[in-house]
């Protein structure tokens, strides 16, 4: 299955993509977005285009695992995303997602003044990368 994987932020959405076969997500790019209807249309549109069945968004839940107001924000976003698309949407723990892509960055030499440019990406990409461990996990 096709699947969407979202880093959603107020000012840039990281967008990762997984093969049919459900064994490699990869990135594909960042929207710069002013509003979450313009995230949601960034997020319809690559849906559409690609023909995505099923929508990953990373959930931002707080050290101990509660969810806070930006998890609240996220989760708005999921339902109207859902909505609109009439995709199912699912949310993946992000915690530390962005700090994760920003050591793989500076493993392969990335400058810190460039990072911003690929870590929303590459965070989605891990957001989806873990989804698909755990379900592949839970399936065993």
């Amino acid at each position: 299955m096709k699947m969407l994987g979202i880093d959603y932020g107020d000012r840039h959405v990281g967008f990762a993509e997984c093969d049919s076969g459900e064994i490699l997500a990869y990135p594909l790019g960042t929207a710069h977005v002013r509003s979450m209807r313009e995230a949601v249309s960034a997020a319809d549109d690559i849906a559409k285009r690609d023909g995505i069945e099923k929508i990953v968004i990373g959930l931002p839940l707080m050290p101990d695992g509660s969810e806070g107001e930006r998890a609240g924000k996220t989760r708005a976003f999921g339902r109207v995303l859902a909505r609109v698309t009439g995709l199912p949407v699912e949310y993946s723990d992000e915690r530390l997602t962005t700090l994760q892509a920003e050591e793989y960055l500076a493993e392969g030499g990335v400058k810190k003044k460039d990072m911003k440019k690929y870590t929303d990406k590459l965070s989605a990409q891990i957001i989806l990368s873990d989804y698909l461990d755990a379900a592949k996990a839970r399936r065993k």
